[in-house]
């Protein structure tokens, strides 16, 4: 069991006793009102979508599914091709059911897939992605940790925010549950 605070995109939950996989997630805090989340999910059996407000304390349980490890490959078209690291077995994943895990697709990242009756389901990418900036406005003079944050462009095309020094051909650390700029990498 979950708490409704740990919902996150791609996710692979029991709602109502039938599995679901959570399309969008946002969290609201009205005022002094208690917080909640409202989420968007689709049914793995019948493809319908439902909307659906839980109370921050509300308690969730996963899906019980099947979970492997595998190595993104490729693309082609709208199609993205991975492989099974243990049985070498290859599907393909639409950009549909990946939604914002594509900007975390570079050559050979692992990413956990689930599958409900031997059909991938969802999807978590790792925690944390190396990529590298490819468009940003040019260093500040005298630009420091504590400056203001700048948007940069990265190799997959997610544009997030960084501190004023970091220039165009850095990698930098990217946390992929929030998409946000953590540190310069290595």
């Amino acid at each position: 069991m979950i708490s409704a605070t740990q919902l996150r995109v791609g996710m692979s939950i029991l709602y109502n006793g039938e599995p679901y996989r959570v399309i969008s997630v946002q969290h609201i805090t009205p005022g002094n009102w208690r917080g909640m989340v409202q989420t968007k999910m689709k049914s793995l059996k019948t493809g319908a979508t439902v909307e659906n407000r839980f109370r921050s304390e509300d308690k969730i349980e996963k899906a019980n599914m099947e979970q492997h490890e595998m190595e993104y490959l490729y693309s082609s078209g709208t199609d993205y091709h991975f492989m099974n690291t243990e049985t070498y077995e290859q599907i393909s994943l639409s950009a549909e059911e990946l939604a914002d895990n594509i900007y975390y697709l570079i050559p050979n990242i692992k990413f956990m897939v689930d599958f409900y009756d031997g059909k991938p389901v969802g999807i978590e990418p790792p925690q944390v992605v190396d990529l590298t900036v490819v468009e940003t406005p040019p260093c500040m003079r005298g630009a420091t940790v504590t400056s203001s944050l700048k948007p940069a462009k990265l190799e997959t095309g997610i544009v997030v925010n960084v501190p004023a020094f970091i220039e165009v051909g850095n990698k930098i650390r990217v946390d992929t549950s929030e998409g946000k700029y953590l540190e310069r990498a290595k």
